[in-house]
């Protein structure tokens, strides 16, 4: 029989979701409640299925996003997620399939970018997406820090910590997200539900086994909101009746890195806690300087993380800022796709021109590697040594690499 690649109906969606977990290996099915709870948030018309003798065998979702670009605008992004393939039925083409669906309905609706976070890194880069953030996760041994141990925890500015709950990290949480938005290229939209989902408000699956964290906020001098951190710990003590509880942070926001500081030091002076998971942070994060001692801070994860897809060059291009004035001619190799053409970048501190051109090329590279490029993050001159780009006019890379890369690296704090 053949396979029926298609648009998921309502009836369709618990098997889906039940072959979104088998894919996952989280085996076993979804909750009614659960079930009723994700159908509530989802555009069914956004999903795609491959159907096997009536089973699901292959899914595919995508949603609206929006990601932050360099300078502070948005984009509108397709956000990709909860792609798998049943292995009974690899190597048919069912990704592609979908895929191709998503991206070209995308490019219909207007969405400039598509994002995802892959799982696996050789899957992406045949369909032109490209890592454009990575991130770093440490582990920092307190002890270690050589911090003083008669410090109270509260910051030396005139600012304070408070802990706080749930309702106050939903009330306070989106505005602060939003302002980080506006100052980190990489940094993606949160929904409510994903507000209500992260205080334990909304239906958890099983398979996620939520426990409730800490929650803390800080306070500028002025009473102001600036920072917010979310941490869980474990409860492990030596044979010698000695506290060596790990704090693992779920999510870290501060506007300032004098909030960014506070947040950090307060937890190293939680009593107890002789060992920090930062969680996935951004490869340039300031934590390890803010220690007396930064080798305290031992780098346990470094790896790629949002993954990127124009698929409108010109507004992506123009939607960001660059810092110096340039014109580059770059001939975007897409496979026919829709980032396929010779683009003429024209850029000032001013602003930016994107337009299709006959020019002579400065620089070749697939769209790809255009990708990883555009939030400020990776490097012409490598792409050139690693033959994933072509110089076709000597010192191209170097203006390239001018225009293009940022002071600090893009990060998306997120996972979809």
């Amino acid at each position: 029989m053949s396979l029926d690649v298609r648009t998921v109906t309502a009836s369709d969606y618990p098997d889906w979701l039940r072959a979104v977990q088998n894919g996952f290996l989280t085996a076993g099915s979804p909750s009614e409640e659960d079930v009723a709870d994700r159908l509530a948030d989802t555009d069914l018309s956004r999903l795609q299925g491959a159907f096997d003798a009536g089973r699901c065998v292959a899914t595919y979702r995508s949603f609206a996003q929006e990601l932050t670009v360099v300078g502070g605008a948005t984009v509108p992004a397709d956000a990709v997620s909860g792609v798998t393939v049943a292995p009974t039925h690899r190597r048919r083409g069912l990704l592609s399939r979908m895929m191709a669906t998503d991206l070209a309905a995308a490019k219909e609706r207007g969405e400039v970018v598509a994002t995802l976070i892959a799982a696996e890194y050789p899957i992406y880069g045949r369909f032109g997406f490209g890592p454009a953030t990575w991130t770093t996760e440490w582990e920092v041994s307190v002890p270690r820090a050589g911090l003083d141990p008669r410090r109270s925890g509260q910051p030396e500015d005139g600012g304070r910590i408070e802990m706080v709950d749930g309702a106050d990290v939903r009330k306070y949480g989106p505005e602060l997200h939003t302002r980080l938005a506006a100052l980190r290229p990489g940094v993606v939209s949160r929904s409510e539900r994903w507000w209500k989902r992260h205080t334990g408000t909304t239906v958890i699956p099983a398979h996620e086994k939520w426990t409730e964290p800490f929650y803390v906020i800080r306070r500028d001098a002025s009473g102001e909101v600036d920072g917010l951190m979310v941490y869980d710990t474990d409860d492990k003590w030596g044979d010698a009746k000695q506290p060596l509880n790990t704090a693992s942070v779920r999510d870290l926001i501060a506007l300032t890195p004098a909030a960014e500081r506070a947040l950090w030091l307060f937890l190293c002076s939680v009593d107890w806690i002789t060992t920090i998971r930062s969680g996935y942070r951004a490869p340039d994060d300031l934590l390890p300087q803010f220690l007396p001692d930064p080798r305290a801070a031992r780098t346990v994860t470094h790896a790629d993380w949002l993954w990127l897809r124009l698929l409108d060059v010109e507004r992506a291009l123009e939607a960001r800022t660059y810092e110096r004035e340039a014109s580059l001619a770059l001939d975007v190799r897409d496979g026919g796709g829709v980032a396929e053409g010779r683009f003429l970048l024209d850029v000032s501190p001013d602003g930016a021109r994107c337009t299709p051109t006959t020019r002579s090329a400065d620089l070749a590279l697939g769209a790809g590697e255009l990708a990883a490029l555009y939030l400020g993050d990776g490097s012409v001159r490598r792409l050139v040594d690693l033959g994933r780009a072509e110089e076709l006019r000597t010192g191209a890379a170097a203006t390239a690499d001018a225009v293009f890369r940022t002071g600090r690296r893009p990060w998306c704090p997120d996972i979809f």
